[in-house]
This record gives C-alpha cells, structure tokens and sequence, in this order.
C-alpha cells in the first residue's frame, strides 16, 4: 500500500472538500494541488467521486429545505392549493436554472477540459475576483418567493459560466443571483439547490467511466480516502461559508482570488 500515494490524495481531497463550498474554483484549486504534489491530472473518474462526496455533505446540510420542497411540489400537483405553489415555483426555477449548464456541459465539457493552463486559472481567478467586488455591498430583496424566470435563466447562465476551469460555480451563481436583486441567504440556497441536479446528471454520465477505470483496485483505498477527506472537509466549509455569507463579508473571496492570480502567474 502506498501511503505517500494515500496521503496525497487526501490533501487532494481535503482541497477540494473546502474550494467547492466556496467561490474561489475548486476544480482550479485541485489542479494547482495535483501539480504541487506531483500528481498531475487526476482523472474523470476522482472528479466524479469527489465532487459526489461535496455533493453529499450539500445534501445533508439542506435536507429539511429539500425534503419540505419536494413534499410541498407533490403536494401542490396533487392538490393546487396555493399555499404549495411558492415552493413549487423554486423546483421550477431550479430546473429552469439547470438548463444553460447541462447544456453546455454536454457539447463542451471535453473541449473545456483539454484547454487548461495555469495561466487560464489565473486569468479565471482574476475574473471571479472583480466580479465579487462589484457586488459585494449588494444586498438584494428578493426571497425564494419573488425569484422569476429571468432570474432563474441569468443564474442559470452564471452556472454555465463557471464550466470553465478556474470560475467558482458557487461564486458564479452566486454573483449572479445577487446582481438580480435575490437576498444573499436565498442566493446562496438558490446556488447549492442548483449544484444537486447538475452534480448528479455529472455523476451519471461519468458512471460508466469509473466502471471502466482499469485501476480500480489499487486505487480504492487512495480514492475512498480522498472521498472521506472531501465529504468532511465539504461539511465544514459549507457551514463557514453559510456563516461568512451571513455577515456579509464576500469582498474576502475578492483578496484570495486576486492573491493567487498573481502567484499563479509570477510561478508558473
């Protein structure tokens, strides 16, 4: 059992667990991981496990909001009363916000991954960067109740944005849903809601690349710890984040995604 091997993998994994949650790019963070440690491109199929393990620890942390709109859209279907309808709107806005990315993610996922350089990263964290700072003294009014279609379709677009590598999908849609108007406690809800239909429809398509990963059992105990490190890790971040969100303070994201813009350029 290689335990460098190991331990490397669930430095990856930890890395991934708090970029997700956060608007500075995971799948940048993880690139710039790989290449420190010298592990290079780690392959659809860690992508796919880890980005499970987020997507699980997102999960657990919005159960109740999940499990009381689920139950309220069956509801309101069954019986159109109207006191169900906001929360069937929100799945439908949901939906509607899925769509730009699932997209896209199916035309140019292959094209997206093949062009990445440090440089793009850079670049991309630039981007985020100044894009926090032009909204972070927004506050925004609108609740789940208030969110339209326009709304939903301009996130949407933010999510399809951040298919490239080194945008933050959080912060992408994020930012957008608060340059809309949305309160930043919806805007965040509204963004993870988002990340579970995509990060499953991921999941699904790149099953039958992990099935066919021909290193499965050497690579389990590396890939199951990464898994756990990331699931932790994504537990803790989000619930900082949540909390971070809270006092207003995004404009910090702002300094990080400038900071390392310019050490990716100076190093690399």
């Amino acid at each position: 059992m290689d335990i460098v091997l190991i331990i490397k993998m669930i430095i990856i994994g930890l890395v991934q667990g708090f970029t997700e949650p956060i608007p500075v790019s995971s799948s940048g963070h993880v690139m710039i991981a790989s290449q420190l440690l010298g592990l290079g491109d780690q392959g659809f199929t860690f992508a796919i496990l880890t980005n499970t393990a987020s997507l699980l620890a997102i999960l657990f942390i919005y159960r109740k909001d999940i499990i009381r709109i689920a139950v309220h859209s069956i509801n309101y279907l069954r019986t159109k009363d109207s006191k169900y309808k906001s929360d069937f709107r929100f799945v439908c806005y949901i939906v509607i916000g899925t769509i730009p990315a699932g997209v896209l993610g199916v035309f140019l996922n292959e094209y997206i991954t093949d062009n990445v350089s440090m440089t793009t990263i850079a670049v991309m964290l630039f981007i985020t960067g100044l894009a926090l700072w032009f909204i972070r003294n927004l506050k925004g009014r609108k609740g789940e109740s208030d969110i339209t279609v326009k709304d939903a379709l301009i996130v949407g677009l933010g999510q399809a944005v951040a298919l490239a590598p080194g945008i933050s999908r959080s912060g992408a849609t994020i930012i957008s849903a608060i340059a809309v108007g949305i309160k930043q406690e919806t805007a965040l809800r509204f963004s993870f809601l988002l990340y579970i239909p995509v990060s499953v429809g991921g999941l699904i398509l790149g099953f039958s690349d992990f099935l066919g990963e021909p290193n499965k059992a050497e690579l389990a105990v590396p890939y199951l710890s990464a898994f756990i490190a990331t699931l932790i890790m994504s537990y803790l971040a989000m619930k900082w984040f949540m909390g971070i969100m809270k006092k207003g303070k995004l404009v910090y994201f702002t300094y990080y995604c400038f900071i390392v813009g310019i050490l990716l350029l100076i190093f690399y």
